[in-house]
């Protein structure tokens, strides 16, 4: 007797498809990050929110190599959880995935603004450095449990620890221009361009 593994059930998204949810997620979610940072940036002017290159070298180094590694972690995350849950969402065409990966390319840095930038670089400042990271860290990841499922959810720490990591300890004054590099690689790993790849290459 041989059984059969039920077949994943990609779920196809085309441009319309995914202009429809970008426009209520940055309403309602973007924005308001966007706006707490802009406001915080331009009243107080603070030292510690990362807005500035920092230490160029040392960010573009991480980015550099964060970036790749962090694409192919979460596109591997991702086939694992695909595989247990049987279902992905995938672009139906490249033309999705690069408008996907424009959107991940504005969500990437508004996303470490407010985590990286105003939580751990805020919490840094009035306590200390352990307590921004953790608390920042913990913020992102269960935050993204409002939308996602408990497997996804927490797969966001493979992003979270890392540039929480990288915006405590690079040299320089705290930048948010190699997290942020990191973070848009590891979504575009992750959703849309992520799993076009893998449906490409028949992993899915």
């Amino acid at each position: 007797m041989t059984s059969t593994t039920p077949a994943t059930r990609l779920l196809l998204t085309a441009i319309p498809d995914s202009w429809s949810w970008m426009k209520r997620d940055a309403l309602i979610r973007l924005l308001p990050f966007a706006a707490v940072f802009g406001v915080v940036q331009v009243v107080f002017h603070p030292r510690w929110s990362g807005w500035g290159v920092g230490d160029l070298r040392a960010q573009l180094v991480f980015g550099a190599i964060a970036a790749p590694l962090l694409f192919v972690a979460a596109a591997g995350v991702q086939l694992r959880l695909t595989r247990a849950r049987r279902a992905l969402s995938v672009p139906a065409n490249a033309g999705d995935a690069w408008v996907q990966a424009a959107y991940y390319a504005v969500n990437g840095p508004i996303e470490e603004a407010f985590f990286r930038g105003l939580v751990q670089g805020g919490l840094s400042a009035l306590t200390f450095p352990v307590a921004g990271f953790v608390v920042a860290t913990a913020a992102y990841v269960l935050y993204h449990r409002l939308g996602w499922s408990w497997p996804d959810t927490l797969a966001t720490a493979l992003l979270g620890v890392p540039v929480g990591l990288a915006f405590w300890l690079l040299p320089g004054p705290p930048s948010l221009l190699g997290v942020t590099i990191a973070h848009v690689a590891a979504t575009c790993g992750f959703l849309g361009p992520g799993p076009y790849l893998l449906a490409r290459l028949r992993l899915v």
